[in-house]
């Protein structure tokens, strides 16, 4: 039977004590991929953004681990960070840096790995996501796709057990961006990590999103949740059903 990996209760998402969205709760299991989608300017980013610590909510908590990341502080907050990992829709990438170096980069930061062994682990993450002949490009060398991927190897170079995906296919034409999903369902195969991503590209939720949650910017709050196929399939909510099935509303 499968734990849960992430427990989200009574979060009010914003900034400033002003909240985008109300009473969020829900659970995301281990192993599973669980996208976060909306219309824009739902607040989706932000909901990842207070999931990873980086952002402090209005006000609830989020569990990972047993560990609340809301008020985690100091060396419990350092090792909880170790346990995640984050790939940002731009990737985020040292420019000045090769993609090898800033796969390196968590290592170097978190271990006390000797420089040839911090190399040969970075190498095996490139590997896993199909990326090593580019190690030693730069960033501005590579394609939007590539970038894609040296991201989120950087965010597996401490193993960790959750990655979060900020808008993976963003910008990617439509081979890529199935390229992408591949890689998303090869690595919950073979290394059972679970994915939280942020994404409202239907064709990629549909292909790889075990369970979804859709938020609504005008109830602030979740107005659907689930596996997609069975959302697309659901005509009892027009909204959820017309957004599913890309029928623009009259």
């Amino acid at each position: 039977m499968k734990k849960t990996a992430i427990k989200v209760r009574n979060l009010y998402a914003g900034y400033n004590n002003h909240a985008i969205m109300e009473n969020l709760s829900f659970d995301i299991m281990g192993g599973e991929i669980f996208v976060i989608l909306g219309g824009s300017g739902c607040g989706k980013s932000t909901v990842l953004k207070h999931m990873i610590g980086l952002v402090p909510p209005v006000s609830g908590s989020v569990i990972i681990h047993d560990q609340d990341m809301i008020t985690a502080r100091g060396k419990r907050k350092k090792i909880l960070l170790q346990k995640i990992g984050v790939a940002f829709q731009n990737g985020a990438l040292f420019g000045s840096m090769t993609v090898l170096e800033n796969v390196m980069l968590p290592l170097k930061e978190y271990t006390n790995l000797p420089t040839d062994a911090v190399e040969a682990v970075a190498r095996v993450k490139l590997g896993l996501v199909e990326m090593e002949e580019g190690a030693f490009l730069l960033p501005d060398e590579l394609s939007g796709g590539m970038r894609k991927r040296a991201a989120i190897a950087r965010a597996m170079a401490l193993d960790p057990a959750i990655l979060f995906l900020d808008e993976p296919s963003a910008g990617l034409d439509p081979l890529t961006s199935a390229g992408l999903d591949r890689l998303i369902l090869k690595l919950k195969a073979s290394l059972g990590i679970t994915f939280v991503i942020v994404t409202h590209e239907l064709e990629s939720i549909l292909t790889i999103a075990d369970r979804t949650i859709m938020l609504e910017k005008n109830v602030k709050g979740i107005i659907a949740q689930g596996p997609p196929g069975k959302l697309k399939a659901d005509k009892s909510n027009s909204y959820v059903y017309n957004f599913f099935n890309r029928n623009p509303e009259i």
